[in-house]
């Protein structure tokens, strides 16, 4: 028995040594350094983009003296010594609260009906499906359909409330499939628990289901209104190229800091492209901060809970 099974295992031994792996080997080896050269190459591009601002941006500072003083309180002026970004970054502050307001209950309460009440249906899976495409849309279609639904159709104008409908429309399908990835991440065991005490299942979405997937909205409105703040084709659409001054109320005119940048980056004198660098590197500032908040949010609520 023993001298069969020896036998066997020999033959094995035998029959897989024959086989030469090494191209698979090889085959392995250069896939994974294919990898790492795309990896590389994605994070060296972008090292060479911020190497070039924070230049542009010392050179502003240094050689064409502009003072971050006179940038954060003056507005924006044709003249490049009296040029300032006041009212792009209160503009740009305005158009962040607005469309959270318009864009984080309406997108929230969706995905909860779809993800709790709504029937596993046809319909139901082709709305999601909707709304996954829905995230990928380039931003300049969201720009066109509030140009002419808003701007030109209600005939409201190239004001705050118009960008802000633009920028909702824009981060609305990110925020609802975000908020059902984290709905779905809730265990089925803790509503089950819930429904056993005898609560509803209003109760259980409200007191048990919310308090475990606010981390994962949290994260995912931030990063979406992240987003949001550096984009500049839907609010180029619906007019915010160019304004002097500072939006008082969500009625005015505006100019945010990408439209901003945008306009000082297309004039022919120097001096304005390096106030877009020092612009840009203002615009980076927020956008780390608000990726910043959404990583202590997330941590917070996942501690706690």
């Amino acid at each position: 028995m023993s001298t069969e099974t020896e036998t066997g295992v020999e033959d094995g031994n035998t029959l897989f040594s024959d086989i030469d792996l090494s191209w698979e080997h090889r085959k392995n080896e250069l896939f994974r350094w294919l990898l790492i050269a795309a990896s590389l190459f994605g994070v060296v591009m972008l090292a060479l983009l911020l190497f070039d601002v924070v230049t542009d941006f010392y050179t502003g500072l240094t050689e064409f003296n502009i003072s971050l003083y006179e940038f954060f309180t003056q507005d924006g002026s044709q003249e490049e010594t009296r040029a300032g970004f006041k009212g792009a970054v209160i503009a740009s502050i305005m158009l962040m609260i607005m469309t959270a307001v318009l864009a984080f209950f309406v997108g929230v309460g969706s995905a909860i009906y779809l993800e709790e009440y709504a029937p596993d249906s046809r319909i139901t899976r082709l709305i999601e499906a909707n709304l996954a495409n829905l995230a990928g849309v380039p931003s300049i279609v969201y720009g066109l359909l509030a140009l002419a639904a808003v701007v030109n159709g209600i005939g409201i104008g190239p004001i705050l409330i118009a960008g802000a409908v633009a920028l909702g429309l824009l981060v609305m399908p990110i925020i609802i499939v975000s908020t059902q990835e984290a709905l779905r991440a809730v265990p089925d065991s803790v509503r089950n628990g819930s429904y056993a005490t005898g609560a509803t299942k209003w109760q259980t979405i409200r007191r048990v289901v919310l308090p475990a997937a606010i981390p994962g909205i949290m994260t995912g409105t931030i990063l979406a209104l992240a987003r949001a703040i550096g984009e500049t084709a839907p609010l180029i659409m619906v007019g915010a190229l160019f304004v002097n001054r500072t939006p008082s109320g969500p009625t005015d005119r505006f100019s945010a800091m990408p439209t901003q940048i945008y306009n000082w980056a297309a004039q022919p004198s120097e001096h304005f492209i390096h106030l877009a660098a020092v612009g840009i590197v203002v615009l980076l500032s927020f956008l780390f901060v608000m990726n910043g908040v959404a990583i202590y949010i997330r941590h917070r609520y996942e501690t706690e809970v």
